[in-house]
């Protein structure tokens, strides 16, 4: 799927970051979500070489990067994920660069904008803000975003009852949140599977949930409360039969958090770029 794509591991000082990359001209990061890897932005990708230097790495932890041990979040906040990939991109040159994210990657690319000074152009995809996200849950919500609380409980809980059958886990959750038939390929579904068995993948991704609900609302909370805010420009793409567009105006949500929003719903469920490819590189493309 990425056979025009170079491979590399990228060493830091406490993750090894696996990482595609292709293209040349403005530099774009483009970060996964959970539970997927890098493969998600297969049918996206090229498309997006053919303009933008595209660096596609897995994040800490996940696919075929590899991350620290750690307990209740200490290694998996998004400030640190963020972190890695700004070393990522100054390993490549990139001083300067844009990036696109999705679900879990894009909480990473919006603490990134928020952190760092080097981000040109942010574009989440179908989220908006973790302590948002939380705020606004309630019933119905918490029912069909249950894994938030799930992952989130202390370790090894979760992973134990993730290790007796990954394959059914990762397959179960791909199959409720997308909307499209087909839209997952047998080729990406089995990389995602491939990946998710690795016991050292389930435990990075639950601490990534573990900080979630802890250091990650922390940080939010503390940006929101001295209106520390996004100054770059900002695209919010979201599903229109996802999860993130019964949390609220998505538009509105993301206004109290960046001087500089715009964006749509595309129809789809939450995986754009797989259930909405040409769409979803049209936007991207005009965006950066």
């Amino acid at each position: 799927m990425f056979n025009d794509f170079t491979q590399q591991k990228v060493e830091l000082e406490s993750a090894t970051i696996n990482v595609h990359s292709a293209g040349s001209g403005p530099a774009l990061l483009l970060l996964h979500g959970y539970p997927q890897t890098h493969v998600m932005w297969h049918r996206i990708a090229p498309q997006l070489a053919e303009h933008f230097s595209v660096v596609v790495p897995d994040l800490r932890g996940y696919g075929d990067s590899t991350g620290p041990v750690s307990e209740a979040g200490s290694q998996y906040s998004k400030r640190l994920m963020a972190a890695d990939q700004v070393e990522v991109m100054r390993q490549f040159g990139h001083v300067r660069f844009s990036v696109c994210g999705h679900d879990r990657g894009a909480r990473v690319a919006y603490r990134m904008a928020l952190d760092h000074d080097c981000i040109e152009r942010l574009a989440t995809l179908d989220i908006i803000p973790t302590l948002e996200q939380f705020e606004r849950m309630g019933h119905d919500g918490a029912l069909s975003t249950y894994h938030w609380y799930f992952l989130a409980q202390p370790r090894p809980f979760p992973e134990t009852l993730i290790g007796a059958d990954p394959g059914y886990f990762l397959q179960h959750t791909l199959n409720s949140w997308c909307r499209t038939e087909g839209a997952i390929t047998p080729a990406a579904m089995a990389e995602y599977q491939r990946c998710f068995s690795k016991p050292s993948v389930i435990h990075a991704s639950c601490e990534d949930y573990r900080a979630g609900a802890t250091l990650d609302c922390q940080h939010d909370a503390t940006d929101r409360d001295n209106n520390h805010r996004i100054s770059c420009p900002m695209l919010a793409l979201w599903g229109q039969q996802g999860r993130a567009a019964k949390r609220g105006s998505m538009l509105d949500i993301w206004r109290d958090w960046a001087t500089d929003v715009q964006g749509e719903a595309l129809d789809c469920g939450h995986f754009l770029p797989e259930e909405q490819p040409e769409q979803t590189v049209k936007r991207l493309i005009e965006f950066f």
